[in-house]
C-alpha cells in the first residue's frame, strides 16, 4: 500500500495533527472548524457507528469499548462532513483520471470516523497540545493485498511521516484484553513542544480500525490508551 491508499485516514490524521497544536492568540482557528459543517454522518453498514453514554464510547460489533476524558468534546459528525468533502473533490478529480476511482477515502473507499473526541474544541485558544482521541475504519477491499493489520499500520506510517511526524520505535503487538493490536508511536517537535501519537490498528469484520491518540506527553497518551478495553462482542 502506498501514501496515496491511505488518503482517506491521512485526511482524518491531518485533522488531528492541526487541531492538536495549540491555538495561541491572534491565531485563526484551525481549517477543521472552518469547514465543519452540521450534518449527521453516515454509518458503516456492517459495523455500525457505536454509542458515547456516561464517558464512554462502546462499539458492540467490534466488542471494543473506549473511555472518553470528562470535559471532552465530541466531533464525530464534523470529520465525517469533511471527509465527505474530500470525498467529493477527489471523486471528481479522479474522472479525468486514468486510475478511476481507486483508493480509499472516495466513494468506493467507505472509511468513516467512528469516534473523534478532543481535550477542547480545536478552534479554541490554548498553550498545550489539545489532546485527542480518533478511532476510524475502512473497508479491507479499499486495500488490495492487504492481510495483516502491521500492512494497515505501514501505510498510516506514511502518512504520519508525511505530517512531520518521527517513528519512536518499530511497531510492536499488544494485547488488550481479548484483542491483539498493533501498536505504532511517534513524536513531533512543535517549538518548544512536544506532540505525541499512538495508533492502534486491527483487522475486525471486514475492517481495518484504527484507534489514535495525541497528547503532549507520555503519560497522557498511556492514559488514553489504557481507556481502551475489548471484550467478547456480541
Amino acid at each position: 500500500m502506498s501514501v496515496g491508499q491511505a488518503r482517506g485516514l491521512g485526511c482524518v490524521l491531518l485533522a488531528m495533527s492541526a487541531a492538536g497544536v495549540a491555538q495561541q492568540p491572534g491565531q485563526s482557528p484551525s481549517s477543521s472548524s472552518k469547514h465543519a459543517k452540521s450534518s449527521s454522518a453516515r454509518l458503516l453498514p456492517d459495523i455500525g457507528s457505536g454509542s458515547v453514554a456516561n464517558g464512554v464510547y462502546r462499539n458492540r460489533a467490534l466488542a471494543l469499548s473506549c473511555k472518553i476524558p470528562a470535559g471532552w468534546v465530541l466531533r464525530t459528525d464534523e470529520m465525517n462532513t469533511r471527509e465527505e468533502g474530500t470525498d467529493s473533490e477527489n471523486s471528481s478529480n479522479a474522472k479525468s483520471s486514468p486510475q478511476g476511482t481507486q483508493g480509499s477515502g472516495g466513494q468506493n473507499g467507505g472509511g468513516r470516523v467512528l469516534l473523534a473526541a478532543f481535550s477542547r474544541p480545536p478552534e479554541a485558544k490554548g498553550e498545550d497540545v489539545n489532546s485527542s482521541l480518533v478511532i476510524a475504519a475502512e473497508p479491507v477491499a479499499a486495500y488490495p493485498g492487504l492481510r495483516e493489520a502491521s500492512q494497515y499500520l505501514g501505510a498510516l506510517t506514511e502518512v504520519a511521516k508525511a505530517q512531520g511526524f518521527s517513528v519512536d520505535d518499530e511497531p510492536y503487538e499488544i494485547q488488550i484484553g481479548t484483542k491483539v493490536v498493533v501498536r505504532g508511536d511517534f513524536h513531533k517537535d512543535i517549538g518548544s513542544r512536544v506532540m505525541r501519537q499512538s495508533t492502534l490498528v486491527f483487522l475486525a469484520q471486514a475492517y481495518a480500525v484504527s484507534i489514535t491518540v495525541i497528547a503532549g506527553t507520555q503519560d497522557d497518551v498511556e492514559e488514553l490508551v489504557d481507556g481502551v478495553s475489548f471484550g467478547a462482542g456480541k
